[in-house]
């Protein structure tokens, strides 16, 4: 018997934009096995600094971790799209101390998920789906360096790791441009599953 908790933002906690849909925490249930379990805790709008109230509330009994967090950290660095600059050293040297803070920022909130001594699975931020073809490119390279703090935090602890960017990539798997929408949900709650060692049902394509 397991306990699944997922901990973070909007990717999990997305039950407010799907429309009638399943959200992450119903797909997830519906994939596991008889007994157990998963919780959410993930909260709309998080940020790394608010992941610690979070970890106050998981269960005793919860057996993985799975943490979702970031986004909108990275959505406060979005002026970095359309900042204005000289050179592209000097667009690299301010990118290198913005994502060098959110690097800061993440290991620390995520820090003690290390020390609960249950297996941990990380996500990436996905790329979203944004309209503005030029505005997305963009940001998709942004957030590469973002994703690489995330990456390298997972692989060393020795962590799972969900990379989002491979798992919504279709329109559909959008309510809006950030946020998953039922069919994205599902495929994120099927590679939760598969993450934690549980045959889940195969991911919408």
């Amino acid at each position: 018997m397991g306990h699944i908790v997922l901990l973070g933002d909007s990717i999990f906690d997305n039950g407010a934009y799907t429309r009638g849909q399943p959200d992450v925490i119903a797909h997830l249930r519906s994939m596991l096995p008889e007994r157990w379990q998963a919780t959410l805790l993930a909260v709309d709008g998080a940020t790394t600094a608010r992941l610690k109230p979070q970890l106050e509330r998981v269960p005793t009994d919860a057996t993985h971790l799975v943490v979702a967090i970031g986004g909108n950290d990275a959505l406060g660095h979005v002026d970095l799209l359309s900042l204005p600059v000289k050179s592209t050293a000097e667009a690299l040297a301010i990118f290198g101390e913005r994502v060098g803070k959110f690097e800061a920022d993440y290991r620390r909130a995520v820090a003690p998920v290390f020390t609960s001594g249950r297996p941990v699975t990380l996500c990436t931020i996905y790329n979203g789906d944004l309209q503005d073809r030029t505005q997305a490119a963009a940001a998709r390279v942004a957030l590469m360096m973002f994703n690489d703090a995330i990456v390298r935090t997972a692989l060393e602890h020795g962590a799972g790791l969900v990379d989002l960017r491979l798992v919504c990539t279709q329109p559909a798997d959008y309510a809006n441009p950030i946020e998953p929408s039922g069919q994205g949900g599902r495929k994120i709650a099927a590679r939760i599953a598969a993450a934690v060692g549980v045959r889940a049902p195969e991911a919408v394509r």
